[in-house]
C-alpha cells in the first residue's frame, strides 16, 4: 500500500511532465499556425484551428488536474516545489524537438533541480489525516492563518491599487507580487476542495457543508485575479525573468501559507525543516541557472521604420569589392544593405 505522501509524489511527477510537455506541444502548433497567418504575438488566432494546439492544451488540462488530485494526498510543501520538474522536462523536449540547444549551464540547472526535488521529497513531513471540510475550516479560521489572509490581501490591494498604476511597466514586483501572494491562498483554498472531494468519494459526503462552497468560491475568485496579473507580467516582461521569479515568490508563499495553515512542520526535527529549506534553495537555484540559459525570443517588428539591433553594415563600392564597415562609421558608402547579426552566427 502506498504511503499518501508517494501517491502525491508520484502525482506531481506525472503532472510535471505533462504540463512540461504541453509547452512543447503548444508552441509546434503555434509555429505551424503562424505559416498560414499572423502569430499570436501580433494578435492573430489561427491557433485556435490547429489541431496541434489543442493536443498540447489537452495535455496542460490531464497535467493541472494531476496537480489537483495530488494535493489530495500530499503537503502543499511537497507538491508546489516539485512543480520545477516540469520546467527540466520542457528544456530537455525543446533540445529535441524545437532545435532549442540546451547549453551546458542549462544542464546543470536541470540537475540542481533534480538533487533539490529529492531532498525536499526525503524530508518532506507527512499529510495530515482529515476527517471532514469542518476541520480544513478550523484550521484556516485560526488567528495565525487570518492574520497571514489578511496581510495576504492587504499586500495584493497595496500592489494592485497604489503600486501598479505607478510602476507596474517598470518593476516586475508589482505584478508577479501579486499573483505570488494570492497563488498562496488559491493553493489553500484548492487544496480544501481536494480533500472534501476525497472525502465525498470515500462515502462522507462534503457538499453538504457551507465551508466547502466558501472555498470553491475563494478559489475560483483567486484564481480569476493570479491569471491576470500573471498575463499582464508575461505581457509586460521577458518570460526568461519572469518564470523564476513567479516560481520562487509562488512557491516561497505557498510554503509559508501551508506551514501556518496546516501546521506542516509540526512535530518534524530541526534537521529535517533545514534539509528540506536546504533543497528548496538548490531547486530555486536551478531554476534561476536554466532560466538564465534561455535565448530570448526574437521579437516581432511591427514598424518598417524600426531599426534591427544590432546590425552590420555591408557597403558595397563601385569596383564590387565588398568590405565590413560597423554603424558607429561616420563614413557614407554608395550603397548599405543592413543584415541582422543572427545571421552571421
Amino acid at each position: 500500500m502506498y504511503s499518501s505522501n508517494l501517491k502525491g509524489f508520484i502525482l506531481a511527477m506525472v503532472s510535471s511532465a505533462f504540463i512540461g510537455s504541453s509547452f512543447i506541444i503548444k508552441k509546434k502548433g503555434l509555429r505551424k499556425a503562424s505559416v498560414n497567418g499572423p502569430r499570436a504575438g501580433s494578435g492573430g488566432y489561427g491557433y485556435l484551428l490547429e489541431p496541434l494546439w489543442w493536443i498540447g492544451m489537452i495535455t496542460m488540462i490531464i497535467g493541472e488536474i494531476a496537480n489537483f488530485v495530488a494535493y489530495m494526498y500530499a503537503p502543499a510543501v511537497l507538491v508546489t516545489p516539485l512543480g520545477a520538474l516540469s520546467i527540466i522536462v520542457s528544456a530537455v523536449l525543446a533540445h529535441f524537438m524545437l532545435k532549442e540547444k540546451l547549453q551546458k549551464m542549462g544542464m546543470l540547472g536541470c540537475l540542481l533541480c533534480i538533487v533539490g526535488s529529492t531532498v525536499i521529497v526525503l524530508h518532506a513531513p507527512e499529510e495530515r489525516s482529515i476527517s471532514s471540510v469542518e476541520e480544513i475550516w478550523a484550521f484556516a479560521t485560526q488567528p495565525a492563518f487570518l492574520l497571514y489572509t489578511a496581510s495576504a490581501v492587504a499586500t495584493a490591494l497595496v500592489l494592485s491599487l497604489y503600486c501598479a498604476p505607478r510602476y507596474g511597466q517598470t518593476n516586475i514586483i508589482v505584478y508577479i507580487g501579486i499573483c505570488s501572494v494570492i497563488g498562496s491562498l488559491t493553493v489553500m483554498s484548492i487544496k480544501a476542495i481536494g480533500i472534501a472531494i476525497k472525502l465525498t468519494l470515500e462515502g462522507t459526503n462534503q457538499a453538504k457543508y457551507l465551508q466547502t462552497w466558501i472555498f470553491a468560491m475563494i478559489a475560483i475568485t483567486c484564481v480569476i485575479i493570479q491569471l491576470n496579473y500573471l498575463n499582464m507580467a508575461l505581457d509586460t516582461f521577458n518570460t526568461a525573468i519572469v518564470s523564476p521569479i513567479y516560481y520562487a515568490l509562488f512557491t516561497s508563499f505557498t510554503i509559508l501559507a501551508s506551514a501556518i495553515m496546516f501546521k506542516d512542520y509540526y512535530g518534524q526535527s530541526a534537521g529535517s525543516i533545514a534539509s528540506e529549506l536546504c533543497g528548496f534553495i538548490t531547486v530555486l537555484s536551478g531554476t534561476a541557472v536554466l532560466h538564465s540559459t534561455r535565448d530570448p525570443d526574437t521579437p516581432l517588428i511591427t514598424d518598417l521604420y524600426t531599426p534591427l539591433s544590432p546590425t552590420v553594415s555591408w557597403p558595397i563600392q563601385g569596383n564590387g569589392e565588398l568590405w565590413k564597415q560597423k554603424d558607429e562609421d561616420g563614413s557614407t558608402p554608395s550603397f548599405i544593405t543592413n543584415v541582422r547579426q543572427d545571421y552571421f552566427k
